[in-house]
């Protein structure tokens, strides 16, 4: 192989003890697996963490259908809203769809066809993405109530600075509070992601949403230690040269050696999710447990390293691009970007190994 991402469920569900010990045995965990569970391949961290949590979190109809057809028995939740064209799929896989106005609990009560359909009424109190404005909320939910065939099986808000700011944040999981006593609460009440779970674990209410943590990448980094990373992405050696003096580097020439040096080619680029901007942002991979600097920009298919220190070298040699050692959030900063979209941007020709796959040899995606 090229290129491929090692993916250690047992670090998974370390990550995943460690969301139940901030939040306590009662509330539930709904774990975020869309977007292929953030590039680690969703049935199977879904099916590693069955034994965890019956609840799941995915942002299209597609995804819930992908999971349904995998664990029929599991929960799953909409994080995002339902086109109008696919409502009626959302009702017949029978997950529970966030709504926003009572418009749109109108279209799926119109779809019930004499059943109850569990709607998650969403809350707006400062993510402005979805939801229904807090102060319209008790109101809103009163008239939802009055509908034939829909049901308020969950309400929840989300937390837009949980991680940086932990005055709003506190005075949003407050506002919240109060909003469920007017409501009447809710099965499922749930306001926490991961920088929540880590911050505010009291606030865990009927539910929390963990994400990023399980992942082992923590939004807050002083968390970070007792977190495992899950996914360590390698690629290979393809080419050692010694390079001399004046040589230009990769596209642009924005790296001249000044040296004589030696330079190793990895057979790993921006289309595997090495992030072009991670060019002359001073990045690192580990070749031998050792770091050595990227060097010039980042292609497509290949990137150069300084090998210059280290001895024995050659072509077939693994190299670890993130992972323990280097962790994400490390090449996030350098490329100016965050965790998610390092461990999504990972490429489809990338082969995931699953490591610790329980009662199963490991398997590739």
């Amino acid at each position: 192989m090229r290129c491929w991402a090692e993916i250690d469920l047992d670090a998974l569900r370390h990550n995943a003890a460690v969301v139940r010990e901030q939040i306590g045995p009662h509330p539930r965990i709904l774990a975020v697996v869309k977007a292929n569970a953030y590039g680690h391949g969703m049935l199977e961290v879904a099916g590693a963490l069955a034994d965890v949590t019956d609840q799941f979190g995915v942002a299209s109809v597609a995804e819930a259908r992908t999971l349904a057809a995998a664990l029929p028995r599991a929960g799953i939740t909409l994080l995002a809203p339902a086109l109008p064209d696919e409502r009626e799929d959302v009702v017949r896989a029978g997950c529970l769809p966030p709504v926003s106005s009572f418009e749109e609990a109108a279209a799926f009560s119109a779809l019930s066809r004499g059943k109850k359909v569990p709607i998650h009424l969403a809350i707006d109190t400062g993510m402005g993405r979805i939801g229904v404005w807090e102060e319209e909320a008790v109101e809103t939910a009163r008239k939802i109530r009055r509908l034939p065939g829909v049901e308020i099986a969950g309400v929840g808000i989300h937390l837009p600075v949980a991680d940086e700011d932990a005055m709003f944040t506190s005075a949003q999981l407050s506002r919240f509070a109060a909003l469920l006593g007017k409501l009447g609460g809710a099965p499922a009440a749930h306001c926490l992601n991961s920088a929540g779970v880590i911050r505010f674990p009291e606030s865990a209410h009927a539910m929390a949403r963990a994400g990023l943590m399980l992942y082992g990448s923590s939004p807050i980094a002083e968390f970070q230690d007792r977190l495992r990373p899950v996914m360590t992405l390698k690629t290979r050696v393809s080419l050692v040269r010694d390079v001399g003096p004046g040589r230009g580097i990769s596209y642009g020439r924005t790296y001249i050696t000044k040296a004589p040096m030696r330079v190793a080619t990895l057979a790993a680029g921006y289309a595997d999710g090495y992030h072009r901007r991670l060019s002359g942002q001073d990045a690192e991979v580990l070749i031998h447990g050792r770091r050595c600097p990227v060097l010039g920009r980042v292609t497509m298919d290949q990137i150069m390293v300084d090998v210059t220190p280290l001895a024995g070298v050659s072509p077939g040699d693994e190299a670890i691009l993130f992972g323990s050692g280097i962790l994400a959030a490390e090449l996030a900063q350098k490329a100016g970007t965050i965790a998610w979209e390092i461990f999504t941007g990972i490429g489809s020709r990338v082969e995931r190994i699953y490591l610790n796959a329980c009662s199963r040899s490991s398997s590739t995606n």
